[in-house]
């Protein structure tokens, strides 16, 4: 254990990074504006195309945003533009003013622009194009040669469209579902984020600004290789080591060392320190249940998240069938800093209900009247979110959780 550090306990950690994420309540985050601040604490939320009862930047917001509505970050992505689509923990959303912060992203995929010919052949003519004529998608325009692309080939429409939007040259101007439709950058993003200069001027202080970023992500993170730092090209366990080194000396991070997690110390930000103070001080914040999101921020460390909760996820869409231990779309739920079940979960569109398929308790979670009075409020609020007027038990989840048939009265 280095000495010096601050000691504190596993529920002492897991309710800082609860409250460090508004998950427990009082819940600080409301409307757009509790939006704009939540992101700005995280840095950004992970996207990812799956919709089976809401894609998961929304099931992020449900769990901290009171009566989100997916219009809500609609408005704030292609209309108000707070936020833009972007690539940071894999494809993201952030804050629109974080712009600046990503040129080294954009200079690389000019370079890589610049090595595929028939892309850069075609790029000017694509951007006259929308200059003249508007928003285009990939079905707008009739490139139809088949090129190398980082997944897999795929047709020049969509090549050329997606290097101009990692370039800089365009942005998401709205969505079609899944389907982005483009625009120039300059229609939408103030020209100080466009012309502004790279904040990081050496690629330690880039790396510093990164490494910082993510631990704010989660609220507390440790220096191992894990899904918590995806998405930073480069970043490799010396530069992240000496970033931290850097940071710490800065004193822009401290260590905490978490009894029962001799070996690796945690890492959280400065400006953090007084929420962690007011837990250690005693501040206890009435627990609630939610469900989280299968990307949520808080639970991109999976090693960490088993250590600090006991609890082992895996999302396991794109495994074989046979290789699922749950199911193919699995949400955890928690009550106060327990995690206490997962749940797989559909939506009955037609006759605008949720179906809870499969229902897991996990081992040891408490059933008492007041966790299972807070799971029905949680999810009469789920209900309200997915656009369910009722809900529906299949027998493998009616069978493990009788408790929840009551819901569908209750929700009416």
């Amino acid at each position: 254990m280095a000495s010096g550090n601050r000691i504190i306990t596993k529920e002492q950690a897991r309710h800082f990074i609860l409250a460090h994420h508004g998950l427990i309540a009082p819940r600080r985050f409301e409307g757009k504006q509790g939006i704009a601040d939540f992101v700005r604490k995280v840095g950004c939320i992970q996207f990812d195309p799956l919709n089976v009862v809401g894609f998961n930047q929304h099931l992020v917001l449900q769990s901290r945003i009171p009566n989100f509505d997916s219009a809500m970050l609609d408005e704030m992505l292609y209309s108000d533009r707070i936020l833009v689509d972007g690539w940071d923990k894999n494809m993201s959303i952030y804050l629109s003013e974080d712009w600046p912060y990503f040129e080294r992203l954009r200079e690389a995929a000019r370079d890589r622009l610049r090595a595929m010919p028939p892309v850069q052949q075609v790029a000017s003519e694509v951007l006259e194009r929308i200059r003249t004529e508007g928003p285009k998608s990939s079905g707008d325009l009739s490139y139809d040669q088949i090129v190398d692309w980082p997944w897999a080939p795929t047709r020049l429409s969509r090549a050329v469209l997606e290097s101009l939007y990692f370039t800089g040259d365009l942005v998401v101007h709205h969505k079609l579902r899944t389907r982005k439709v483009y625009d120039l950058a300059s229609s939408h993003l103030p020209s100080a984020y466009l012309q502004a200069a790279e904040p990081n001027p050496t690629a330690e202080t880039y790396w510093e600004w990164y490494v910082l970023r993510r631990i704010g992500a989660i609220g507390l993170l440790w220096n191992k290789s894990g899904d918590a730092w995806l998405g930073i090209a480069g970043l490799k366990s010396d530069i992240r080591t000496n970033a931290l080194g850097r940071l710490q000396a800065k004193g822009q991070i401290e260590a905490v060392q978490v009894e029962g997690l001799d070996k690796y110390p945690l890492y959280m930000r400065t400006e953090d320190v007084p929420l962690l103070e007011a837990i250690i001080g005693g501040e206890r914040y009435p627990s609630r249940a939610f469900v989280l999101a299968p990307l949520d921020n808080m639970m991109w460390d999976r090693k960490l998240l088993l250590e600090l909760f006991d609890f082992e996820y895996r999302w396991e869409v794109y495994k074989p069938v046979a290789e699922r231990q749950f199911g193919y779309y699995v949400l955890p739920v928690m009550c106060g800093d327990r995690f206490v079940a997962r749940f797989e979960p559909s939506l009955d569109k037609r006759k605008k209900t949720l179906v809870i398929k499969n229902w897991w308790w996990e081992p040891g979670a408490e059933r008492s009247t007041a966790v299972m009075d807070a799971i029905r409020e949680c999810f009469i609020d789920f209900m309200r979110f997915t656009g369910s007027q009722t809900i529906r038990l299949e027998p493998p989840a009616a069978a493990e959780a009788p408790e929840l048939e009551g819901l569908a009265s209750l929700a009416r």
